[in-house]
């Protein structure tokens, strides 16, 4: 067994062998400058244009149609103001879902702060949006509907396909932030009515720092980097070559492996879900139970504290994290969680295990041994769950 076992794979995966050995030599001796016009300028280009079509390919969509930026967070940035600021003239009406990532969240209430309306649509307690609900909440303002595609936290996939059907009978843009499913479930944009798509590289095992923004060459929109005629005039700056290079060869892996690969994840989940509601008492899983992310596992632990447990298996050699790693700070509790109806005192006590191609049935096996040891001192340590016990409540 090794001394580390990673879990973590939603917040951040490792990057692949095969995506260091083709980013190499573009940070050494193909170093040009992507808009120059010269053959170093010439040679990064043409990488950078390959790298576009296999992502392109992985979501069936056009070469141009997708935009490179800095990650997930700047391209659901620039989605959701772009279409605010260009079409408010029409509407200044949002529709998301109340589980969505804080980079969403954050921009949608920001924007809420600059005189546009934002309706946050409810989720079942399984996390699925509730399509009748965002029915009713279109209005002749609608300008844009906003909705996460498979949910960061709970791994709970949403029926994106629906979605894009009703956005589209009524004439509004239609975005998903896909960065926690892009390369690990089969996504057709135009199959889905996708009019906008964020992705990032470091969740399918490329680099940091580079994602995209799928834009569908119908949809007008405005840049929001200015400086330069890079990306078409629609983001200004000078490509980061190496992790270009990095997202494509990481996007040519994923199409190829993702079949075989969740096939053996949604075993080994399952297999990992089943032992520990099983083993360790006063679990629940959060989330829909075959509606979610192959690598996703996502529990709470009656009468524990999350930070807490999270801290104990860390000791143990094991990381996995309480939510998501963008609020992995904030002592409130999941926003998902509490959206799925949970109480606080249930949310709080929430494990989030996310698994890679490389998580073996070994690493589970002993994390769930471990998970077993640490729940059980730390509720000998629980008042809440002496009084239960006391008052025969468990």
């Amino acid at each position: 067994m090794p001394n580390t076992i990673y879990l973590d794979n939603a917040a951040t995966t490792k990057l692949k062998p095969e995506v260091l050995d083709a980013m190499m030599p573009f940070l050494t001796e193909r170093y040009g400058n992507p808009s120059s016009v010269h053959k170093f300028g010439a040679d990064c280009n043409t990488a950078c244009e390959d790298a576009r079509r296999s992502i392109a390919n992985l979501i069936n969509a056009k070469d141009n149609e997708i935009y490179f930026t800095s990650g997930g967070s700047e391209s659901d940035n620039w989605a959701i103001k772009s279409v605010a600021y260009a079409k408010r003239d029409k509407g200044r009406h949002i529709i998301t879902s109340g589980i969505e990532h804080h980079a969403v969240m954050e921009t949608c209430e920001f924007l809420a702060r600059e005189g546009f309306e934002v309706t946050f649509v409810g989720v079942d307690n399984q996390g699925i949006i509730k399509l009748d609900e965002l029915k009713a909440a279109i209005r002749p303002d609608t300008i844009l509907i906003s909705v996460i595609y498979a949910n960061n936290e709970i791994g709970t996939i949403q029926p994106i396909k629906e979605i894009g059907a009703i956005a589209r009978s009524k004439g509004i843009i239609f975005h998903t932030d896909a960065v926690q499913a892009f390369g690990h479930i089969p996504i057709d944009v135009e199959k889905e009515n996708i009019n906008l798509l964020s992705a990032s590289a470091h969740k399918i095992h490329g680099p940091k720092g580079v994602g995209m923004l799928y834009i569908k060459n119908s949809v007008r929109l405005l840049p929001m980097i200015h400086g330069g005629p890079h990306e078409r005039k629609r983001r200004a700056g000078t490509l980061n070559v190496p992790g270009i290079v990095g997202f494509g060869k990481a996007a040519e892996l994923a199409k190829a492996s993702m079949e075989k690969n969740n096939a053996e994840l949604i075993k080994l989940r399952n297999y990992a879900i089943d032992r520990i509601l099983k083993e360790i008492p006063y679990s629940r899983l959060n989330g829909d139970r075959d509606r979610r992310l192959p690598g996703n596992i996502n529990i709470s632990f009656r009468f524990i504290e999350g930070e807490s447990m999270l801290m104990m298996v860390d000791m143990k050699g094991i990381a996995a994290s309480t939510g998501s790693a963008c609020a992995s700070g904030s002592l409130d509790p999941s926003h998902v969680l509490l959206a799925i109806g949970l109480p606080h005192e249930i949310a709080h006590g929430s494990i989030r295990m996310t698994m890679s191609e490389f998580t073996t049935k070994e690493e589970l096996d002993h994390t769930i041994e471990a998970l077993k040891e640490v729940v059980a001192k730390l509720r000998s340590m629980s008042p809440l769950y002496e009084d239960a016990v006391r008052n025969k409540e468990v």
